[in-house]
């Protein structure tokens, strides 16, 4: 009998384990499932992805090691890449959690993009706010402190302590909901800000945005998410969202 029972509760413990599946790479849990989480990236090639204003993924762009890469184009000058921003362009999204882990080389700088809105002859960040990703100890943008990684580029500074040094990999997660905007980075909140007011306006008049058209006309309600081509080495994974 008490061999039994113990069966039963072998069989019962293996249940359970199969219940709350860790999570993988590039994959999602039992419980992020039940939450409505998305992957935009399935570890294996760029479906949904592709330049913006473009119709492909650019040459400077790789699958390695179950990661999307970015890299410097052979024609372009290091710090300032080839116009090679991706975008997610298999829908738009308004409100959402966005979770993307990133790692760079030493001295890197890119960023992450939101709200997103495709404009001939503009750039990526014409009319998207910035999610700065950098090595922050070694990039030569790393003397303002809203240009850190986690910030809000050149808006709202992201405290330095929270981000892990190039080479080690990074979590943000963007939380947009009506016009809320929080950035949580490796587990801390590091920025908070509310498009669409009399602050925004503010913030936007006193950066380097105050004269782009994209910005004086408004950033836009919803969009595409967007990837930045900077000139150098990024790797990003597990690249999920959650609509709220």
């Amino acid at each position: 009998m008490k061999a039994t029972w113990i069966c039963l509760l072998s069989i019962l413990l293996l249940a359970s384990c199969g219940a709350t599946r860790p999570a993988e790479v590039n994959g999602l849990t039992n419980k992020e499932e039940k939450q409505g989480w998305t992957l935009l990236f399935n570890g294996k090639d760029f479906t949904g992805w592709r330049q913006y204003n473009g119709n492909s993924v650019p040459d400077n762009w790789a699958i390695e090691d179950g990661t999307m890469k970015v890299f410097k184009a052979p024609d372009a000058r290091r710090g300032q890449g080839a116009g090679g921003d991706l975008i997610y362009f298999a829908k738009k999204f308004r409100n959402f959690e966005l979770s993307i882990d990133w790692k760079t080389e030493k001295e890197a700088n890119s960023g992450i993009f939101y709200n997103v809105r495709e404009e001939k002859g503009r750039a990526i960040y014409s009319s998207a706010p910035e999610v700065q990703i950098l090595d922050n100890e070694n990039a030569s943008d790393n003397k303002i402190d809203s240009h850190l990684a986690g910030s809000l580029y050149d808006m709202l500074p992201a405290n330095p302590k929270t981000v892990k040094p190039y080479g080690e990999w990074n979590t943000i997660v963007i939380c947009v909901d009506n016009g809320k905007v929080t950035h949580t980075q490796n587990g801390v909140k590091v920025v908070e800000y509310r498009l669409w007011t009399k602050g925004w306006d503010r913030m936007v008049e006193n950066s380097k945005f105050k004269s782009f058209p994209g910005f004086q006309e408004g950033i836009s309600k919803e969009g595409f998410i967007g990837l930045q081509d900077h000139g150098y080495t990024v790797w990003f994974r597990n690249i999920k969202i959650r609509e709220l």
